[in-house]
């Protein structure tokens, strides 16, 4: 480790969801892994135990709520409560990935509003603070009563695709109306227009795509979206571009989520290349020739120190 970071009253611990980003995290700062253990009771329920004293500490639990969901939102809450009992100074939560942020209000009658819950409960465990990556919706920040900082991976991506010399003739496409202010951020950076795809769904994970709004003709189309789940509609979503004249057509999101089918749809797709950030681990089998993985850990390192030195954390982004 060249760099070591001066202040011992730092502390980076990870959990199980996503131990490599939390590696280079710790690495990028200059400090080594808090110990502790992750163990499971024989009939599953979490055991956590911290192995080195933490009393008087600012903590970061880096842990994103990926698949499996519940195991990992189980262990991030006992793990503040073990830490809280420790005493220490100020309880971290870094969340890559906020799992459950889908249902972030009442669609329907009688539904869950789950992304407020998943806070209340991240509160109540005993959290000081957290940072997150692309919330699915930006309104989940006031969700919390505690400080919430909330970090854009959109310059990581831009950065990739200008790096890679894709920047003449883009148009920065919106899968959904919900998505605009992220494309609209992207094509500022690359100085692109923009086109929405307006998509009506029929039901949960099933994508029908409709018309595209705004002009795609022998431009090279990079679709930006914060989550892709099974990839359904991100793969209609590039074919309409193509039928519509697009040149080419790339896909970028933050959480490759990637359930189901979707490794298969992205492989069969006329996606030349889909980008994403290591917030949520792919398995081996998530692996494909088509997917560019991206680390944010240096966005993350950036925030914690900040944090950690009382600076401010929205100048990352200027």
């Amino acid at each position: 480790m060249a760099n070591h970071y001066p202040n011992d009253k730092l502390k980076i611990f990870s959990l199980n969801s996503n131990e490599t980003l939390a590696k280079q995290v710790a690495e990028e700062i200059g400090l080594p892994l808090g110990r502790c253990s992750v163990k499971r009771f024989s009939d599953g329920e979490v055991q956590i135990n911290i192995e080195e004293s933490i009393r008087g500490c600012d903590v970061f639990v880096i842990q994103s709520t990926s698949d499996p969901v519940n195991e990992h939102l189980m262990e991030l809450l006992i793990m503040i409560d073990a830490l809280k009992r420790a005493s220490a100074r100020n309880i971290n939560v870094v969340m890559p990935y906020y799992g459950y942020a889908r249902q972030d209000r009442k669609a329907r009658p009688r539904e869950p509003i789950t992304a407020k819950l998943v806070a209340n409960l991240i509160e109540t465990a005993g959290a000081n603070r957290v940072i997150g990556i692309d919330l699915h919706a930006p309104q989940i920040q006031g969700f919390f009563d505690i400080p919430i900082d909330h970090l854009v991976a959109e310059p990581i991506l831009t950065e990739y695709f200008k790096n890679k010399g894709i920047s003449n003739d883009v148009v920065i496409v919106s899968p959904d109306h919900g998505g605009v202010t992220r494309a609209r951020k992207m094509a500022d950076r690359m100085k692109a227009p923009i086109a929405i795809i307006d998509k009506r769904r029929p039901r949960p994970n099933v994508a029908e795509v409709m018309n595209i709004v705004g002009n795609v003709e022998g431009k090279t189309a990079i679709l930006i979206d914060d989550i892709i789940d099974t990839a359904g509609t991100i793969t209609i979503a590039a074919s309409a571009l193509v039928e519509s004249g697009a040149k080419e057509v790339y896909a970028c999101c933050t959480h490759p989520v990637l359930s189901g089918p979707a490794i298969e749809r992205i492989d069969n797709s006329i996606i030349k290349e889909l980008v994403i950030t290591n917030s949520i681990e792919l398995s081996e089998q998530k692996k494909s020739a088509k997917i560019q993985q991206l680390s944010i850990a240096k966005l993350l390192s950036d925030a914690i120190i900040r944090v950690f030195e009382n600076k401010s954390v929205s100048t990352l982004f200027d």
